[in-house]
């Protein structure tokens, strides 16, 4: 945990520019089709100088977003995300010109297979999401000019765009989504694939 909070320290004195990709599905995932999108935040760290947001908080903000970014897609196979907040820090008020933290986001992700009953990335992939800067906030942070609700959701918007890059990577180079991830018979025309009971159980949240 003392890399987590070494990173948060340092994160937040980064500037962020605007991302250019927000809001933006990835063009093609194959057969993906969200199942089980379980997010935990039991061990995260709060930054240093942070608002204070809930467990639930994250977990709300974080469940919301997966569902809108990812679950619009209908393939014909299961592919379930288990998620853990690691650390996050929202930015309060700074001092302008001198002290300007920006809010950040540490996440864990595993993409778990129905089908084939196992990850597809045995080894969690940690994302450091930092938030968008805009005129307003680019010299005097954005505690001022944002809510707190307002700097998670655009932390967990972000944080959409780096797992869907991410997704489009696996998919080109190491075949994720594709027929061979799968090796079951297609549902009937219409019908959605429902997920096994053991997908439930077996699914690890990343820590």
């Amino acid at each position: 945990m003392t890399r987590i909070l070494a990173l948060l320290t340092a994160l937040t004195l980064l500037g962020a520019c605007a991302n250019p990709n927000e809001g933006k599905p990835p063009a093609d995932l194959g057969d993906f089709r969200l199942g089980h999108n379980i997010v935990v935040a039991s061990k995260m760290r709060q930054g240093p100088i942070s608002r204070d947001a809930t467990e639930q908080e994250w977990v709300d903000v974080l469940t919301s977003a997966v569902d809108r970014r990812f679950g619009g897609y209908e393939g014909d196979q299961l592919y379930h995300f288990g998620m853990s907040v690691e650390g996050y820090m929202l930015a309060p008020k700074g001092v302008p010109l001198i002290y300007n933290p920006r809010s950040m986001l540490i996440i864990n992700l595993t993409v778990w297979d129905d089908a084939a009953g196992k990850k597809l990335n045995e080894k969690v992939e940690t994302f450091q999401v930092l938030e968008d800067t805009t005129g307003e906030t680019a010299f005097i942070g954005s505690g001022r000019h944002r809510s707190k609700e307002e700097q998670m959701l655009g932390l967990a918007e972000n944080a959409m765009d780096q797992i869907g890059k991410w997704l489009e990577e696996q998919r080109s180079e190491n075949g994720w989504f594709g027929a061979e991830s799968g090796a079951v018979e297609k549902p009937a025309a219409g019908a959605a694939p429902q997920a096994s009971t053991a997908a439930q159980r077996a699914l690890d949240f990343p820590r």
